[in-house]
């Protein structure tokens, strides 16, 4: 990840300076504050239908990879928060619960990614214009088969099935 040049609040050059256990960090002299490392943060999600024996897979940004529905969180938003907002944006459904899977630092665009296995209140989805381009329910077993090989979905999505005993 880049390392900050200058404060984000008074333009000042940064300096690196001890900071107890967290050794050399990023300094401002001008504002005698220690700047920590910014990143985004977004949440994915495994969405079960009701009955647990169907996976929602999606197509995003006119590419024809199978991948989970997934978004930013947003500022003074809760990762569970950003998955229920996602799921009713994205796939016009509600999330009725959900459990924590899995945490990746993703560097290409520096953003700490929760997933989550959550389940919803209906099949029935109506897909977001502008936000996804196709979806549809695959059974637990074929989701291996369906998603995007050798992605972050795919390494979220074998985690939360071995977990479960379902793989």
């Amino acid at each position: 990840m880049d390392e900050l040049n200058y404060c984000s609040v008074c333009g000042t050059k940064l300096i690196k300076k001890e900071c107890g256990d967290e050794g050399m960090v990023d300094y401002c002299t001008h504002c005698d504050c220690f700047k920590f490392p910014i990143f985004n943060s977004a949440v994915s999600m495994v969405v079960f239908n009701k009955d647990k024996d169907k996976i929602l897979l999606i197509q995003q940004y006119g590419k024809k990879d199978n991948i989970l529905v997934a978004g930013y969180i947003n500022r003074g938003e809760t990762p569970q928060e950003a998955l229920r907002r996602e799921i009713n944006e994205e796939i016009g459904v509600n999330a009725v619960s959900w459990n924590y899977n899995d945490s990746i630092y993703f560097e290409k665009s520096n953003t700490l990614i929760h997933n989550f296995v959550v389940v919803v209140d209906s099949e029935d989805f109506k897909l977001k214009q502008n936000e996804v381009d196709y979806a549809d329910w695959y059974s637990v077993p074929d989701t291996v088969k369906y998603i995007k090989p050798n992605s972050l979905a795919k390494r979220f999505l074998t985690n939360a099935l071995q977990i479960r005993g379902l793989i």
